[in-house]
């Protein structure tokens, strides 16, 4: 079984992009706090990078900002690919399913019905092609 749920902080503004073939798709971060705190009391965070398609990433593009909390369902995807200088680079990223609110938004922010906070993504698009590597190279979900 492959899901993963994970609860965080959006790292920056989420933005929609589009694929080759104009599938939409959004990449973010999220800021995910560890349960406990380290030797000096701070508490750590992992940065989680994630992936939402179609209606879901543009959702979380229209009611999501930096610095909310997010609620993320999905799966963990991993892959590999050749960079412009031949070395081979790994990528680990969560397919997001689902997004939900975790906070009250302010009241300056558009709001759903309570029976509207989670969406499902189509996850049979194709993988976004990254930017830092070349077009032609396909890689799978």
């Amino acid at each position: 079984m492959n899901k993963v749920e994970l609860i965080g902080r959006l790292t920056k503004e989420p933005e929609i992009k589009l694929t080759s073939n104009q599938t939409q798709y959004c990449n973010f971060t999220i800021a995910v706090d560890r349960r406990f705190k380290d030797a000096n009391g701070q508490r750590q965070a992992d940065f989680i990078n994630c992936v939402a398609w179609k209606q879901t990433a543009v959702f979380i593009q229209k009611y999501f900002h930096r610095g909310n909390k997010i609620g993320v369902v999905g799966s963990i995807q991993t892959r590999s690919y050749d960079d412009q200088n031949g070395q081979k680079r790994f990528v680990t990223e969560v397919i997001v399913d689902e997004v939900e609110f975790v906070e009250s938004q302010p009241s300056a922010q558009p709001s759903t019905a309570p029976n509207e906070t989670a969406v499902t993504a189509d996850t049979s698009a194709p993988a976004p092609e990254p930017q830092s590597e070349p077009a032609e190279l396909p890689f799978e979900i």
